[in-house]
């Protein structure tokens, strides 16, 4: 984990090396400090030489100053060196992110990622911060001030070493109890932002059913778990403090009763008690700065733990060896294809499925809901991987493509349309960066997209909200539809994409394809049967299995479950007829 997570620190290594430089410099002169103000008492104030005293007077005051000066420096360095840190945790995730397979995708909720990205990344960021100051400032703050109470007095300063072991043992018990918490605190952080998003993302679902009482509720419900287990770690951290508020006081107590016993004795001067003072302080003050940071860690730990989870993980779809770079045409093939989201192959969502389609064939695809259609043609693009038999494009196994051009020469329009915001032109270039105006507008026209385009104040320069919220279904439905002809794939894949447009429309669609695009591949899945009656080829899944294939009068005479769809959709279509 430490090496994953200092692999990003990266161009800021020089400011993460001269920050804790800077922290050395400033604790040597506050260490000298106290042994400047022993002697201004000691050979100053009690014989008398007022001269001893300015020039020691002079020297603790640039002391103080130079101590300043290098702790701004050494803030400086740190804050560069965390703030980028931080940058380089998130570029790294996100870039890892970008390569994560679909079943990548599926270990990890939406609100997860966020969560890592932001509230886990701020808390590495801190600790960092922590580290590179506190940790260097601490450590040699102690061992200096350590050095200097025993070069004073040896005997005395045994006092410091029985609070740090007493320190030690009380701080690594409270660690070992609160880093468990912290560990689940982080996974409710992820229950908290799916709340939010998910209302966020359904507003207009909350508003229309008058449930804002109960997402009010529910998101109530999860920071109240937050908030206790917040408290239940806290009860535990908070232990810190007593107990070092007794070993401060403690060494204060001792060290006034002995060192009052030595000066009656004359094994101690004043002026030595006085800087024994000062270096209690140093030092108990450098070991509450340990607990802080160790505090600080304990928290981070989980944080840092879900991060290089993230960047670590490695995608399960990768190129091959010597990968091809040409898809030579849009035929497919599914030979003995088994398939299962979790790769097991006693429990597949597809089995033992087998069809061949030529280039510039059109097929549809039609079954119940949960048959598995999205599932297989997911599998084209190598969005899946399959776990038995194999699926060919161009008369080549996917796995033996470069990802990259496969899926340049696969346009897909999903089941979940999905826009960005920026305008038209710029959600259209998703497809194709380089085209032209006059090639967006074809691909628009071929859509049945640019009828409404340019019924808009802006036409292909009007802005999309985040989500295309701003849009009708069939609206964004046709913009993804020509977003996916830009790409001028060899295959192009419709996943249910024309539910929200009416027939005609959907017809006209049809049409464009066929004289417009007829050397392309077109997979259609459909819930209505005038959708792709005119197909090729015709699929009919159940449960992960081909039960019916070929045309439209082939499947009418020989398979029971199209017979019976298409019989139900007709006898509803005649019913609104006669209405």
């Amino acid at each position: 984990m430490i090496k994953t997570l200092l692999a990003q620190v990266k161009e800021y290594k020089k400011s993460s090396i001269l920050s804790p430089v800077f922290i050395v410099l400033e604790v040597i002169m506050e260490v000298l400090i106290p042994f400047m103000m022993a002697s201004i008492i000691d050979n100053g104030v009690e014989k008398g030489d007022m001269q001893h005293v300015v020039f020691m007077g002079v020297c603790m005051i640039g002391a103080a100053m130079l101590a300043l000066l290098f702790g701004a420096i050494a803030g400086k360095h740190a804050a560069k060196a965390s703030s980028g840190f931080a940058k380089n945790l998130r570029e790294a995730m996100f870039i890892n992110i970008q390569d994560f397979s679909f079943s990548n995708i599926d270990k990890y909720s939406t609100a997860g990622l966020v969560t890592r990205l932001t509230t886990d990344v701020t808390n590495v960021q801190n600790s960092y911060q922590m580290v590179i100051r506190i940790c260097a400032r601490a450590p040699f703050m102690l061992i200096s001030a350590m050095i200097m109470a025993f070069l004073i007095n040896a005997r005395l300063s045994m006092v410091f070493v029985g609070a740090i072991i007493f320190l030690s043992v009380a701080l690594v018990l409270i660690i070992r109890k609160v880093h468990p918490v912290f560990r689940q605190v982080f996974k409710k952080y992820d229950d908290l932002n799916a709340s939010v998003q998910e209302n966020i993302n359904a507003v207009r679902v909350v508003k229309a059913y008058v449930r804002e009482e109960h997402e009010m509720n529910k998101f109530e419900k999860a920071c109240e778990n937050l908030y206790q287990m917040f408290v239940n770690a806290e009860k535990l951290i908070i232990l810190n403090m007593p107990v070092m508020q007794f070993a401060i006081y403690a060494c204060i107590l001792l060290i006034s009763w002995l060192g009052a016993k030595m000066i009656v004795g004359g094994s101690l001067t004043t002026g030595e008690l006085m800087s024994l003072f000062a270096y209690v302080m140093n030092i108990l003050m450098s070991l509450m700065m340990i607990a802080m940071v160790f505090v600080m860690i304990t928290m981070s730990r989980a944080s840092a733990e879900r991060i290089v989870e993230v960047i670590n993980e490695e995608t399960d779809l990768t190129n091959g060896e010597n990968p091809i770079y040409e898809v030579k045409d849009g035929s497919i093939d599914f030979e003995n294809v088994d398939f299962a989201y979790n790769k097991d192959k006693n429990n597949c969502v597809l089995e033992n499925i087998n069809f061949s389609i030529r280039s510039g064939e059109t097929i549809g695809i039609i079954g119940e809901t949960g048959s598995a259609k999205s599932s297989l043609v997911q599998l084209i693009p190598r969005l899946y991987d399959v776990v038995g038999g194999k699926v060919k494009v161009g008369g080549l196994d996917v796995r033996d493509y470069d990802l990259e051009t496969l899926r340049n020469e696969v346009a897909m329009v999903l089941q979940k349309n999905v826009l960005f915001s920026g305008t038209i032109k710029e959600n259209l270039r998703w497809g194709n960066k380089e085209a032209s105006d006059e090639e967006i507008m074809r691909a628009c026209e071929l859509a049945q997209a640019a009828e409404f385009i340019e019924k808009m104040p802006e036409k292909y320069d009007t802005y999309i909200e985040q989500g295309g919220s701003n849009v009708s279904g069939g609206q964004k439905q046709r913009l993804c539809i020509a977003r996916a002809l830009l790409k001028k794939p060899k295959i192009l894949i419709l996943d249910d994409s024309t539910s929200a447009v009416d027939t005609k429309t959907d017809s006209l669609i049809r049409k464009a394809f066929k004289e417009e695009i007829p050397d392309t591949t077109k997979i259609i899945i459909a819930q209505r049967i005038s959708s792709i009656q005119d197909a090729d080829k015709i699929l009919v899944l159940n449960e992960g299995k081909i039960v019916g294939m070929g045309n439209h009068e082939e499947l009418l005479a020989s398979c029971d479950i199209y017979r019976d769809v298409y019989i139900s959709q007709m006898k509803g279509a005649e019913e609104n007829e006669t209405k």
